[in-house]
C-alpha cells in the first residue's frame, strides 16, 4: 500500500500529513478496481473507517468515500441525508485547506454526480485524465458513470487515451486491460476485447472484471459450449470476488437459458444470485435477480415463489429513481410479485421525478424513454401486446441511455419481439418477422432466436 511519498512520486501527491491515510486510500481504491472486499483489511468499510480516523480532512478520502456510495446507485443525497451531508462537508472540507487542481476536481465531479448531473461529472474526471492519466479513482468513477449513461464509445475511448501510460510498473495497470477490454466488448470490437482480457487473466486469473468480459464475447457471440466451459474451468478463481461473482453466475444462467436448460438456470439462482441478493442488497445482485426472473417467464418457465423472495429488496428502493435502469428492473420485481400498490407508486414517483425542475438526467431522460419502458412493462403483464408494442417500438434505439450493457438491455429487446408475437393488430403483424431476421443477423447460431423463429412459424409470421 502505497504511502505519501509513493503517491507524490506517481505524479499524483495527497493533501495529507498521514501516510496512514494515505495507505487506506490506496487499500480501499484497489478494492474498488479489483471488485473484493479484502478481509484482511476490514474489506473497503474498515479500510475507509481507518482512512477517516487517520485524518478526518482528508478530502481525496472524503471523495472516494462519498463517490463510492454515489456510484453503486443504491442511494442518493435526495434520499439519504447522512449522504447529502457527507457530501456537503467534503464540499465545506476542500474550501478550507490548499488542495492540487486535481483534488479540487476530484471534489467537484463527486458534487456533480450527486446532483444527478452524470455527464459533467465525467467531464471533470476527464480534465483529471488529461493530466494525470494514471488516477485510477477518475477512470473508475468515469468508466462506471459512462456505463449508466449508456454512453459507450466513450466509456471505451476514455481507456484508449490514457492506456500506453499504464506500463506495468504502474500499480493496477493489468487491471486496466479488462476495463479497457469491456469498453471494446461493448462497441463489437470482439477480438481486440478478448485479447486485451486474456492477456489481464494470464497476469492474474483471479481478475473477475476480466472474466465478465470473456463471459460477455461468448454471450454476443452465442458461443454457448465455449461460454460454459470457460466459466466452469476459471470458476475457482472469481467466486470469492463478493461484489462480482454474483454477477458472473448470472452470465452463467444466460448461456443455460439460452440453451433452454431452464432447470439448471433456476439452480443456479437458487445457489447463488438469491443468497448473494439477501446478503448484499446491493443495485447489480437487484437487477441480475429481476432481469434472470423475467427472462424465464418469457420463456414460459415458472419460477414459483421467487418474485416473492426479490421483492423485499426491491420494494424498498421503488421510489428511489436514482437510475432508471435500476427502476425498470424494480417494476419487474413488483408486477411479477402481483404488487399493484408498489407498481403504482413507482408508476407515480417517477412521473413526477420526470416533472421536476434541475439537471438530474435520469429524471429528465424519464420523459421519453423511462416512462414509456415501464409503462410497457405494465402492459405486457396485462396481456396488452400491441400496446406494449406501440410503446417500445419507437423508443427501442433510445433504451441504450438508460445504461447497462448490451447483454443485460436485452431482457428489453426479447420483451418487445414477445410481444410483436402475441399481437393480435394486422398493423403489427411484420414487426416479429423483422426483429426476428435482424436478430438472427447479429447474432447467429443462438438457440433462443431459433426457438422464437419456430414460434413465429407457427402463427404465419415467417413466411
Amino acid at each position: 500500500m502505497r504511502k505519501m511519498k509513493a503517491w507524490k512520486d506517481a505524479g499524483l501527491p495527497l493533501s495529507t500529513p498521514s501516510n496512514e491515510a494515505c495507505k487506506m486510500f490506496d487499500a480501499t481504491l484497489t478494492q474498488y478496481v479489483k471488485w473484493t472486499n479484502d478481509k484482511s483489511l476490514g474489506g473497503i468499510e474498515g479500510s475507509l473507517s481507518k482512512l477517516k480516523a487517520a485524518d478526518p480532512t482528508f478530502v481525496m478520502g472524503h471523495a472516494i468515500s462519498n463517490g463510492l456510495v454515489l456510484i453503486g446507485t443504491g442511494s442518493s443525497v435526495r434520499l439519504d441525508r447522512e449522504l447529502d451531508l457527507a457530501v456537503k462537508t467534503m464540499v465545506k472540507i476542500s474550501k478550507t485547506q490548499p488542495l492540487t487542481r486535481r483534488e479540487q476536481l476530484h471534489v467537484s465531479a463527486v458534487e456533480t454526480f450527486a446532483e444527478g448531473n452524470f455527464p459533467k461529472a465525467c467531464e471533470l474526471w476527464e480534465q483529471i485524465l488529461r493530466d494525470h492519466p494514471t488516477d485510477m479513482l477518475a477512470l473508475k468513477f468515469s468508466h462506471d458513470a459512462y456505463f449508466y449513461l449508456g454512453y459507450q464509445e466513450q466509456m471505451r475511448d476514455s481507456v484508449a487515451r490514457i492506456y500506453p501510460f499504464w506500463t506495468p510498473d504502474v500499480p493496477l495497470s493489468n487491471y486496466v486491460k479488462g476495463i479497457y477490454s469491456f469498453g471494446l466488448m461493448e462497441t463489437n470490437f470482439y477480438d481486440q476485447a478478448e485479447k486485451l482480457a486474456k492477456e489481464a487473466l494470464a497476469i492474474n486469473p483471479t481478475d473477475a472484471w476480466s472474466v465478465h468480459t470473456v463471459a460477455h464475447i461468448h454471450e454476443m457471440k452465442a458461443e454457448l459450449k465455449e461460454g460454459l466451459e470457460f466459466m466452469q474451468r476459471s470458476e475457482n478463481h472469481w467466486k470469492d470476488s463478493d461484489m462480482l461473482a454474483c454477477h458472473n453466475y448470472w452470465h452463467w444462467a444466460l448461456y443455460l437459458i439460452e440453451k433452454g436448460e431452464y432447470e439448471a438456470a433456476l439452480t443456479v439462482f437458487d445457489n447463488h444470485i438469491l443468497p448473494s441478493l439477501r446478503a448484499s442488497g446491493t443495485m447489480l445482485d437487484v437487477v441480475d435477480s429481476c432481469s434472470m426472473l423475467y427472462r424465464l417467464q418469457m420463456e414460459g418457465v415458472s419460477v414459483g415463489q421467487r418474485w416473492q423472495d426479490v421483492l423485499p429488496v426491491t420494494r424498498k428502493h421503488s421510489q428511489d429513481h436514482v437510475l432508471l435502469f435500476n427502476d425498470a428492473h424494480f417494476l419487474m420485481a413488483s408486477l411479477g410479485a402481483r404488487d399493484s400498490q408498489t407498481t403504482r407508486e413507482l408508476l407515480t414517483t417517477l412521473r413526477d421525478a420526470s416533472e421536476s425542475p434541475g439537471e438530474n438526467c435520469q429524471h429528465v431522460l424519464a420523459r421519453d424513454v423511462g416512462l414509456p419502458l415501464c409503462q410497457a412493462l405494465v402492459e405486457a403483464e396485462d396481456g396488452n401486446p400491441d400496446r406494449v408494442v406501440e410503446l417500445l417500438l419507437p423508443i427501442r434505439y433510445r433504451i441504450v441511455q438508460i445504461g447497462g450493457s448490451n447483454a443485460q438491455r436485452d431482457v428489453f429487446n426479447q420483451l418487445l419481439i414477445h410481444a410483436a408475437l402475441n399481437c393480435t393488430s394486422s398493423v403489427h403483424k411484420n414487426v416479429a418477422r423483422s426483429l426476428l431476421m435482424e436478430r438472427d443477423a447479429l447474432k447467429p447460431n443462438s438457440p433462443l432466436t431459433e426457438r422464437l423463429i419456430r414460434k413465429a412459424a407457427t402463427v404465419h409470421l415467417m413466411q
